[in-house]
């Protein structure tokens, strides 16, 4: 799908192949001396997430006479299941491991473990005294017990394998030699487009879905039922033909939008082909696996449509083209086609189809991370075109 060895490095000329190499020494010294600006961009995008899903869904917030605390001191929850209680553990590990790995080289050892396990305590504090106020969630000493237990985890490992991971480590080694300087908060926005595919998505690719979550706030805070999409779209209907437009537009502007920009974060000896092949079987695999996990196997291929089909074939048409061109006009088509995905996303009415597809999708003992997933979903085009705007990396690619 991608040429290879036809893309020039963002963060240097056409001509800087041999600088490339000559900068390495100097990059090994800044990662011993610096704090990982990946590990602090990856710690606030992931208390980020732990707050969203923790508050979930940020609707019906009243007073119910509690003091927000009052749980600390209320006894242990008689029903809870193995399955809260380890997704608890697993969700506050990488928050653990990620406040270790921002600290160093500042603090290291027991010190950076201690002040990440106090930094996790705290949030998971007040994430449960927040829930006080709302209905729909239930605060427990437990869930803090529990959250606690995952940050200790993380930070005990973070605190064993800082030294690997951060000086020594072989994956370090290929993101020196394959990703250029810049790229730490670019790769930390390119990982995440996988797993903002979780959540459903009226088309494929077509993240950004702003007018659920709006007309939620809204109803909220007019305390009467507002539906932006009626509004919007004046109750208009589409054809058959018309829906499978749409959502080829959207697969194809999503997937140029995302492969383009991990191709701006790659060095010229990189080899694109395959990392551009590995990135994309990865979205498909995440997605395949979230719609086996939350609808049934069988429709762990639901997504595949033939509008989803036409766009892939139509993106890969246009990437195999722009996988030529200079750094700085990838980086202005990258934006271009995530932001006429936001737009077709946000304008077309949803498809009856996906409608009654959603509607089989029992949250249950989903509810964390379906709030989480959903944020992600919507988050991401706008971190994205945050990225590719950022003046930092406009000027590397215009050298």
């Amino acid at each position: 799908m991608m040429k290879s060895g036809t893309l020039p490095a963002m963060d240097a000329p056409d001509n800087a192949t041999s600088s490339d190499a000559t900068d390495l020494p100097q990059e090994n010294l800044t990662h011993q001396t610096a704090t990982s600006a990946f590990a602090r961009f990856s710690l606030l995008l992931y208390t980020l997430l732990i707050i969203y899903a923790s508050w979930y869904p940020f609707s019906g917030w009243r007073d119910m006479g509690l003091p927000p605390f009052s749980y600390l001191w209320a006894r242990l929850p008689y029903y809870w299941t193995g399955f809260d209680l380890w997704t608890n553990i697993v969700g506050y590990a990488p928050f653990g491991a990620l406040v270790v790995y921002s600290l160093y080289p500042r603090l290291r050892s027991w010190r950076a473990c201690l002040l990440s396990i106090l930094a996790g305590v705290a949030l998971s504090a007040v994430m449960e005294a927040v829930q006080t106020y709302l209905p729909t969630r239930v605060s427990s000493n437990l869930d803090l017990l529990a959250n606690s237990c995952g940050t200790v985890v993380g930070a005990v490992f973070g605190a064993l394998t800082c030294r690997y991971f951060l000086l020594e480590s072989r994956l370090l080694e290929i993101r020196r030699r394959w990703f250029s300087r810049t790229a730490s908060r670019g790769l930390v926005v390119v990982g995440l487009w996988p797993l903002a595919l979780v959540y459903p998505q009226n088309h494929l690719f077509g993240l950004g879905h702003l007018v659920p979550p709006l007309s939620g706030l809204l109803s909220d805070f007019l305390e009467t039922p507002i539906d932006l999409a009626t509004w919007w779209t004046n109750l208009a209907q589409l054809n058959a033909e018309q829906y499978w437009l749409a959502e080829v537009v959207v697969t194809a502007c999503g997937l140029t939008g995302a492969m383009l920009t991990m191709l701006l974060l790659l060095r010229k000896q990189a080899p694109r082909n395959v990392l551009s092949w590995v990135y994309l079987a990865s979205a498909g695999a995440i997605k395949s696996l979230a719609c086996a996990l939350f609808f049934a196997p069988e429709n762990a291929f639901v997504w595949f449509t033939p509008g989803a089909a036409g766009g892939l074939l139509l993106g890969g048409l246009m990437l195999a083209g722009l996988s030529w061109a200079p750094p700085v006009a990838q980086r202005r088509i990258a934006a271009l086609a995530l932001i006429f995905s936001l737009l077709v996303t946000n304008a077309v009415p949803a498809n009856p189809y996906f409608v009654s597809t959603l509607q089989t999708w029992v949250q249950g003992k989903f509810l964390n991370f379906d709030g989480a997933a959903q944020f992600l979903s919507v988050l991401w085009p706008f971190l994205a075109l945050w990225f590719l705007y950022h003046p930092v990396h406009t000027a590397r690619s215009q050298k």
